[in-house]
């Protein structure tokens, strides 16, 4: 050490770690999007695309009303137009390489021109359009005699221009083209897997790609329509359980609406398709808005994320109770579905959620998750304490993952443990929790495994479970008989 006179400084690490700030519920959606309509012509394919708003979701993956066919777009209207939350992760199967059908050298015109203009179906992808004079004839010049405009419908408009090679406004021109089918995805398609000759991940196994390219972590696993599938259903809560190999979350899944079509039938038909699991949190039936149906779960994802951004981003607070932005619960075939608090309460204690319109407008009913009522233990059968649970998981590990590797000792064992316990503090003060702490035992730490080099903490928390069953007992006091003589 060199001869020092003077004051001098030098810094070492903060002992308490500050928490990593999570976003709790991003969604990750799987589903069908018109991707012939995105903006660059043909949209993105089994990967995963983050957008924080509207016009970013429809410049990826395209906007079709036609949510039959295009489930993604149902939770683009719903989570930025009717909930305004954000960001969304979308993750659209539908592979143009693989869902499409041909429409090749026609033999009889296909396309007449009216006034100059004529219009092709839905689904076309631009860059494979060719538009010839005659049967086989060279490709016309698409901005030199005609041009080609999707129209909000997503049908294509081709329009003569003049002095270009069409020379009437009533002309038979012959149009052959490569049209998106998404009637032929399946389930499978949504499920995905690994290409065992390229290793690349397709579906729901592009979960795991999620917080390696975009450092978030998923909070909800949503697949409007998809999640009715029971093979889909399985995989979303197999993968809501083990993300990356270390992160949890939940899964929002929904009943059919054109399978059960009456409230009674839902709590056989949630047990013979095993959704019965503390991560899944289970829907029935459908609700509408102005003419237009959604997935109970959709809307329920946008629910809790805006729940969640009234009480930074914590999800301590049930869904249940609060607004959905609807006017009707209906069934597939729109048939509306009419029912008060007896029959919501028995779909509720059969751990199904449903809609409820009874004090304050359509809310949202149910705190329940699919685990119940087989399995009471709160963490798992409530879905607010569910969420606060992988939410303290996936802190934790973003939080000290800079610790791993780290000398063993009881510097480290005391920064963890001084840390959380502050943090600990700090949630139960603001009521996020009753309260909590975290410890370093003895026999949670034997001699072989700390030889190892493995270290186990424990946390001792306590979310409040939802106020579910309030009651006022009412008695005559005959006491007061006697102000009658004051």
């Amino acid at each position: 050490m060199s001869f020092r006179h003077g004051i001098y400084i030098s810094e070492v690490p903060t002992s308490i770690v500050p928490p990593v700030q999570t976003n709790a519920g991003i969604p990750v959606v799987f589903g069908t999007a018109p991707i012939n309509l995105a903006a660059d012509g043909k949209g993105i394919t089994n990967q995963p695309v983050l957008a924080y708003t509207y016009a970013e979701a429809v410049a990826a993956m395209g906007y079709s009303d036609d949510w039959e066919n295009y489930t993604l777009c149902e939770f683009m209207y719903s989570h930025f137009a009717l909930f305004a939350v954000a960001p969304v992760i979308f993750i659209n199967a539908l592979d143009p390489t693989k869902h499409k059908k041909e429409v090749v050298s026609p033999a009889i015109a296909n396309l007449t021109l009216s006034g100059g203009q004529g219009t092709l179906p839905v689904g076309i992808l631009m860059s494979t359009l060719k538009i010839s004079l005659t049967t086989a004839g060279a490709a016309l010049n698409r901005g030199t005699d005609y041009t080609a405009t999707f129209a909000d419908d997503g049908t294509l408009i081709i329009s003569r221009i003049k002095l270009g090679a069409i020379t009437t406004d009533t002309a038979a021109l012959f149009a052959s083209y490569t049209q998106l089918d998404p009637t032929i995805v399946t389930s499978a398609d949504i499920i995905g897997g690994v290409d065992i000759t390229t290793g690349s991940y397709k579906g729901l196994e592009l979960i795991s790609q999620v917080f390696p390219k975009y450092r978030v972590v998923p909070g909800q696993i949503c697949a409007p329509y998809w999640s009715t599938k029971p093979e889909v259903a399985a995989v979303m809560e197999a993968k809501s359980g083990s993300i990356n190999g270390v992160f949890r979350c939940i899964s929002l899944v929904d009943i059919p609406t054109d399978i059960v079509k009456k409230y009674s039938d839902a709590p056989a038909w949630k047990n013979i398709n095993n959704y019965v699991f503390s991560r899944q949190y289970v829907c029935w039936p459908k609700v509408s808005l102005g003419g237009k149906v959604f997935h109970m779960s959709t809307q329920v994802a946008g629910l809790n994320c805006l729940i969640d951004s009234g009480n930074d981003d914590i999800p301590y607070e049930s869904p249940s109770n609060k607004n959905l932005q609807m006017n009707s619960l209906v069934l597939e075939d729109r048939t509306e579905v009419t029912f008060g608090i007896d029959e919501a309460n028995y779909l509720n204690s059969q751990g199904i959620a449903t809609a409820l319109n009874w004090i304050g407008g359509w809310r949202l009913w149910g705190n329940r998750t699919a685990a119940y009522p087989a399995n009471t233990d709160p963490k798992d059968s409530f879905l607010s304490i569910r969420r606060m649970f992988d939410w303290q998981g996936n802190t934790f590990i973003q939080t000290y993952w800079q610790k791993v590797d780290k000398p063993m000792n009881r510097v480290l064992v005391g920064s963890i443990v001084d840390s959380e316990n502050i943090r600990m503090n700090g949630l139960a003060a603001r009521g996020f929790i009753l309260g909590g702490r975290v410890e370093f035992i003895a026999s949670e730490n034997p001699t072989t495994s700390l030889l190892n080099g493995g270290m186990t903490f424990h946390t001792h928390m306590t979310p409040p479970t939802p106020a579910e069953d309030i009651e006022d007992i009412l008695e005559y006091d005959t006491s007061y008989l006697s102000t009658l003589f004051k």
